[in-house]
C-alpha cells in the first residue's frame, strides 16, 4: 500500500509542570487569565503530525511519503526521517520561513497546555499531489493530517477529483476551523480520525449527529484514552479495541499520531480493522512510555510479546509474518 501523509512538520519543545493547571484557574476569571508556570526541564524534540504518523510507519517497515513544507532548518531532521524509512522527496523547504514550532506544557495530571507556531507550514497549500503520486507510481491512500488549513481543503479536493482514497485526520485544527470547512474535509472519507473531544466538536459544528457522520465516510475511528479504540465501518456494527498495558506514562504527546501510524500499518498488511487499531494501540503504549514523538525504538521480539499479551497468542501469529523487517 504506499500511503501518503499530509500535514505539520515541526519542532516540539515540551516541557513538565509538576503542579496541576486547574489549581490555578479561576472558572469566574479565566476571560482575564494571565498566568505563568515553573516548569522542571525542557526537552526539545521532532513532531507535526504528519512527520510523526510517517515515523511510526516507517519503524514498522513501511515506506510512506511525507508531505509537508519546512524551512531550510530541516536537513537533520530529514536525515534523521529518511534513516527510519520515510520518503521525505516530497516535502517542500520555503526560502523565507523556519520549520513550524510546537510548544507544550504538561501537568502531573497530564493535562496540556500548549502553543503552535506554523513558520513554513504555511507554505504546504502550495503543494500539488498529482507529481507526488506520478512520481511513486500512484497512491492507495492520503492521509490529510492537520496542516495549514488551505493546504487541507486543498488536498481533499485533489483528493476527491483524482479518486485517490483519504483519511480526514483534523485533529486540533477543529477547534479553529468553521463548520463549512470541517463538513468540506470529511465528507467522503475513506477514514475519520477523531479523539472523543475533537468527535464532539465535529458534530457541533457541522450539525451532523454521530449517525450521520458515519452514513458520510467508509470507517469512522475514535480514540478514547484509557478506554481504547472505536472502529466503525458504514453499516457494520462498531468494534471497541482496548489500550495496551503501558509500563509507566513519561509523556502523552504523539500518541494519536503513533495509533494512525499502527493502523496503516495493519491495513497496509491487510489484517483487517480490529487488528490494524490493535497495532495502533500498541504503537501508542511505545510513544507514552517516552518523552518526545519520535524517540521510541522497536523490536520484533518485544513487539510479538506485548502483542499477545495484550491482544492473545493468536493476533499476535497473524502480525508476527509483517515485523520480518524489525530488529531481532
Amino acid at each position: 500500500m504506499k500511503i501518503a501523509v499530509t500535514g505539520s512538520i515541526a519542532t516540539d519543545h515540551l516541557m513538565t509542570f509538576e503542579g496541576r493547571f486547574a489549581d490555578s484557574l479561576v472558572a469566574d476569571q479565566l476571560e482575564k487569565v494571565s498566568l505563568s508556570f515553573l516548569v522542571e526541564d525542557l526537552e526539545v524534540r521532532r513532531g507535526g503530525v504528519a512527520a510523526n504518523i510517517a515515523f511510526g510507519m516507517g519503524c514498522l517497515g513501511l515506506q510512506p511519503v511525507l508531505v509537508g513544507a519546512v524551512g531550510e532548518d530541516f536537513e537533520p531532521y530529514r536525515s534523521w526521517l529518511e534513516r527510519h524509512g520515510v520518503d521525505t522527496a516530497s516535502v517542500h523547504v520555503s526560502e523565507l520561513k523556519h520549520t513550524a514550532r510546537f510548544v507544550c506544557t504538561t501537568d502531573r495530571d497530564q493535562a496540556q497546555i500548549a502553543s503552535f507556531y506554523a513558520g513554513a507550514m504555511s507554505e504546504a497549500r502550495e503543494i500539488e499531489l498529482g507529481p507526488i503520486a506520478a512520481r511513486v507510481g500512484g497512491l492507495d491512500v492520503v492521509l490529510i493530517g492537520a496542516n495549514d488549513p488551505e493546504a487541507m481543503a486543498r488536498h481533499t479536493a485533489e483528493c476527491r477529483e483524482r479518486g485517490i482514497p483519504f483519511a480526514a485526520d483534523p485533529s486540533q485544527q477543529v477547534a479553529w476551523l468553521d463548520g463549512a470547512a470541517i463538513r468540506n474535509l470529511i465528507d467522503g472519507a475513506t477514514y475519520l480520525f477523531t479523539n472523543e473531544y475533537e468527535a464532539s466538536v465535529v458534530e457541533k459544528k457541522t450539525g451532523w449527529t454521530a449517525e450521520e457522520i458515519s452514513e458520510r465516510v467508509e470507517v469512522r475511528v475514535m480514540t478514547m484514552g484509557a478506554n481504547g479504540a472505536r472502529v466503525q465501518r458504514r453499516g457494520e456494527q462498531a468494534v471497541h479495541v482496548p489500550v495496551a498495558a503501558v509500563e509507566k506514562v513519561l509523556e502523552p504527546t504523539g500518541v494519536g499520531d503513533a495509533f494512525r501510524a499502527g493502523f496503516f500499518a495493519g491495513l497496509s498488511w491487510d489484517l483487517g480493522l480490529e487488528r490494524s487499531a490493535q497495532i495502533g494501540s500498541l504503537l501508542a503504549a511505545h510513544v507514552v512510555e517516552t518523552v518526545g514523538t519520535q524517540e521510541y525504538t522497536l523490536d520484533r521480539a518485544g513487539f510479538l510479546k506485548r502483542f499477545g499479551a495484550a491482544y492473545g497468542a493468536d493476533a499476535a501469529a497473524e502480525v508476527e509474518p509483517h515485523l520480518a523487517g524489525l530488529p531481532a
